[in-house]
């Protein structure tokens, strides 16, 4: 089959993902001057208790994705699933009834990796989560949280984004104090 010249070419990949999830404690210092991305996502089925297909609009980029854990119960590993959109794909798609979020992501450097920041904007206004990625999982299991990492919140469901997508602060908070955590202004 030939494909017509200025196609865009692309195949589904899936991404093997390796991450933990941390509340913050505080934001670290020089948050402000890092690379930072204005995240809006958009979580579909608007009528699941927990949708993982999401639309998302990251700077000037655009794409579809659908994760799913290796395991069940256990989201530090999962398979990401994606598509490249174009703006007015994005834009169409995007008018579906959904759970939207939208954030702050920030890219930090912290000894030799990158702790990817989001600071939740409007209603889940106070809420930090900071991700690390790794390459295997002896890597994973090793890995020391920064002082700016409260509690490790990688296997609790209410801080996965299509369970937070369309919440307010107020309806996670109770859950956010059983960590200790306090809004982040």
């Amino acid at each position: 089959m030939k494909i017509p010249t200025g196609a865009l070419q692309w195949s589904l990949m899936a991404v093997l993902e390796r991450e933990k999830t941390f509340l913050a404690r505080f934001l670290p210092p020089g948050l402000q001057e890092c690379r930072k991305d204005d995240l809006v996502d958009v979580y579909v089925p608007a009528d699941a208790l927990h949708p993982v297909l999401r639309i998302r609009k990251k700077g000037g980029k655009f794409e579809v994705t659908k994760k799913h854990p290796v395991k069940d119960g256990d989201a530090s590993e999962q398979r990401e699933y994606s598509i490249p959109l174009t703006e007015a794909e994005f834009n169409a798609l995007s008018k579906v009834e959904g759970k939207r979020l939208h954030k702050h992501r920030y890219y930090y450097s912290w000894n030799g990796r990158v702790a990817e920041v989001d600071v939740f904007l409007d209603e889940l206004k106070g809420l930090v989560l900071v991700d690390f990625e790794f390459s295997s999982r002896k890597e994973k299991a090793a890995f020391k949280a920064p002082d700016f990492c409260l509690a490790d919140v990688t296997r609790e469901e209410f801080v996965a984004g299509g369970m937070l997508a369309g919440k307010k602060y107020s309806d996670i908070e109770a859950k956010l104090k059983k960590f200790g955590y306090a809004r982040i202004a």
